[in-house]
């Protein structure tokens, strides 16, 4: 029951490239404030200055960002975050000011592995070193990737549906889907392609509805308005944190627990509440392991400033976990593992 708790807080030890905070919460975005003074005793690399970048203000990358926090402050560099909030012009202002301030490098969840491929080039140009988080880019600059296996988190969710469906539904399942590809259309239709993918052999499956929508409130509307014009659907899928608690708040909404069940992706203080829920709506997600990511991204980073990566260019899949309602006893250890880390 423990081992995947386990591969997962014994990730950033695993994957540790080199060397060796109070508020997790990432910024609304923006120019990061004036830095301190550049303090003496510099690395081979420039200052002992690093940010980290993240996309968007959920769970998932406030984690992400305490892990770049926490790694950086170990190392003893200061550390100045940005949020781009999806805005790929954010995203310019952001390298841009980071590169004129001086800093040494930045880890980074980029908004897209095509949109954001021209700034990334630009700062890298300019002498800003970077890791990537979450999404793999093939460029000589890139000093190394920590992401999930996107493709993975789908399919091994839907396996779990495969499986309910199967023993639950008489193997009828007619499906809402809630992707974010207009946000990050890799990754949302890697996510999408695992999840069919687990459920091909079962006859009885249909896709009624696939719609984008992946903020909380704006899931809870798209998936009311889903259910409200295709009465038979009777499962809904969610690509993303957003949309799966947005897919599950519309089925209590519209008063329909125990005839719609949701399926999702990402393991937050939300997601692991649903799944506990007596109204049996959310069924299982996989849940990702964003502090490890963070954390060894930034490891990355200062090890490549330091001088002392060894496997510079490598790209790590982080594993996730699949936390089913059958299994509340593993979920139950997954919350409080989530509420220590968060502080």
């Amino acid at each position: 029951m423990k081992k995947g708790l386990a591969l997962l807080l014994a990730l950033m030890i695993i994957v540790s490239l080199g060397a060796c905070a109070t508020d997790p919460a990432p910024p609304a975005g923006g120019t990061p404030a004036a830095p301190a003074e550049t303090p003496d005793a510099d690395p081979p690399g420039g200052s002992r200055r690093v940010a980290g970048i993240v996309f968007q203000d959920d769970q998932f990358m406030r984690l992400l960002q305490l892990g770049y926090r926490e790694a950086a402050e170990a190392a003893g560099f200061e550390f100045f975050p940005g949020n781009t909030n999806g805005d790929v012009g954010q995203e310019v202002e952001l390298l841009n000011t980071f590169v004129e301030q001086g800093f040494s490098g930045v880890a980074i969840s980029p908004i897209s592995e095509i949109a954001s491929l021209a700034p990334l080039n630009s700062a890298a140009e300019a002498g800003l070193a970077i890791s990537l988080s979450n999404t793999e880019i093939d460029e000589p600059w890139v000093i190394a990737v920590f992401t999930s296996d996107n493709f993975n988190l789908g399919y091994m969710t839907g396996l779990a549906a495969a499986e309910f469906v199967r023993n639950e539904m008489d193997g009828v399942a007619n499906i809402g889907i809630l992707q974010y590809r207009s946000l990050l259309p890799e990754q949302s239709g890697a996510r999408f392609d695992g999840f069919m993918s687990a459920l091909e052999g079962i006859e009885g499956i249909t896709v009624v509805s696939d719609q984008d929508a992946w903020l909380q409130d704006v899931a809870i509307t798209t998936a009311g308005d889903m259910l409200t014009a295709n009465p038979n659907i009777n499962l809904l899928w969610a690509a993303n944190e957003g949309g799966t608690v947005g897919a599950t708040m519309a089925v209590r909404n519209a008063g329909l627990a125990g005839e719609v069940f949701v399926f999702g992706t990402d393991a937050s203080e939300q997601t692991i509440a649903l799944l506990q829920a007596d109204d049996n709506i959310l069924q299982a997600v996989t849940g990702q392991d964003p502090y490890g990511i963070g954390f060894a991204t930034m490891q990355a980073l200062i090890a490549e400033i330091e001088g002392t990566i060894t496997n510079r260019g490598e790209v790590v899949i982080v594993p996730g976990v699949v936390l089913s309602r059958a299994d509340q006893a593993l979920i139950e250890e997954f919350r409080l593992e989530l509420l220590e880390r968060m502080g």
